[in-house]
């Protein structure tokens, strides 16, 4: 997915503004494992997928349990590191080769000084990450395991092929044994 397309899905902006957005943007290649974020580390930058999957975990009782998943379109971002300068409780792991952008918070934030659009479509993407978050918080409170499977299912089957059952498991909330038996269910 290109950068503009990127951008854009989450707020339009004039052309003057996307280029000057788009000039503060590297292009940067990691491969499959590479830790994009390291829990306890301050990373102040955001990257943007441009091709490949990542997932964000967090260690509890000795495991690694998957909270976020994104791919191609979405943001990597510390919001401890970006908004306190503090270290992170996430990791961040590629789960396959992955071409990301980066963006400097020093200049991303020059950049929501210079420009109302830019600081607009800043606005907007903190937006709709704070509802994807809500959304999430949500339904596992309130929806049973198997319609979040089918929800899985129906919203991003893709990511059947392209993550291992266990991280899917714990980004569900729940064991692998549990995930097997609601997959046999509904083949």
């Amino acid at each position: 997915m290109d950068i503009k397309q990127i951008i854009t899905q989450r707020y339009a902006m004039p052309e003057s503004s996307l280029s000057r957005l788009k000039e503060c943007l590297s292009e940067v290649s990691y491969p499959k494992g590479y830790r994009v974020l390291e829990n306890g580390k301050i990373e102040k930058d955001i990257f943007f997928i441009k091709k490949g999957i990542v997932r964000a975990f967090t260690l509890m009782d000795g495991k690694d349990i998957t909270f976020w998943i994104g791919k191609e379109g979405a943001t990597i971002v510390s919001m401890k590191g970006y908004v306190n300068e503090e270290p992170g409780y996430e990791t961040m792991e590629l789960m396959e080769d992955s071409i990301l952008y980066v963006l400097s918070r020093k200049k991303l934030q020059d950049l929501f000084l210079q420009d109302l659009h830019i600081a607009n479509w800043g606005r907007r993407y903190a937006e709709m990450e704070l509802l994807a978050a809500e959304e999430r918080l949500i339904s596992m409170l309130s929806v049973i395991a198997s319609e979040r499977y089918s929800e899985l299912l129906k919203n991003n089957p893709d990511l059947l092929q392209r993550l291992p059952l266990g991280s899917i498991a714990t980004y569900l909330g729940i064991t692998q044994t549990s995930l097997s038996r609601i997959r046999a269910k509904v083949k």
